[in-house]
């Protein structure tokens, strides 16, 4: 099973790209708007999900292992395909793809283009489990966590969210909330 793939690009269209191996081969890889738009150099290393079925074999590259985890999740669900989990990966990053399933936001799920309503809400009950186990702080946790939904939900932008909370001293989720409010006015 193929895992990363690394070549010059040969053809970059929106959705696929065209890497030639140094033996020679040329494969086609399709990639979500997240990771092409990260493809500036020619040579290029993408981590791979390779799907074989009885008529084809395809490789979906990601730019980084969150968002081919993101993809891998996905294609496990029933009534998900590969086409349906590309077009989340370029909805969502993977941050927003794991705030919509710890809030619960159906909106978010239903903004990808070939997922309705009753699609959405199987992905967030089937992925309410689901972490993406992230190593950055970029993903608030616990009292910071439900700080920013709170203040998400008042109408403030996550990034303005994110910078008052990270000048905040509180440790519980009211006080974090009191003092983001006084640094959001």
């Amino acid at each position: 099973m193929i895992v990363g793939i690394e070549g010059q690009i040969a053809r970059k269209e929106i959705g696929y790209v065209h890497l030639k191996l140094s033996n020679g081969l040329v494969y086609k890889v399709f990639v979500s708007l997240f990771t092409f738009s990260k493809i500036t150099q020619e040579t290029l290393f993408l981590h791979v999900t390779h799907i074989i079925r009885e008529d084809q074999q395809s490789l979906y590259g990601f730019w980084d292992e969150r968002e081919k985890k993101v993809f891998d999740t996905l294609i496990k669900l029933s009534g998900i395909g590969p086409s349906t989990a590309l077009a989340v990966c370029s909805t969502l990053s993977p941050d927003d793809f794991a705030q919509a399933l710890v809030t619960q936001n159906i909106d978010a799920f239903k903004s990808v283009p070939g997922i309705g309503p009753k699609s959405a809400k199987r992905i967030l009950v089937e992925l309410g489990e689901f972490s993406l186990q992230l190593q950055n702080d970029a993903f608030p946790q616990g009292p910071h966590l439900e700080a920013s939904m709170a203040l998400e939900t008042l109408g403030f932008k996550k990034e303005a969210i994110k910078k008052a909370l990270s000048l905040c001293q509180g440790n519980d989720t009211s006080t974090l909330i009191k003092e983001a409010l006084q640094k959001l006015r």
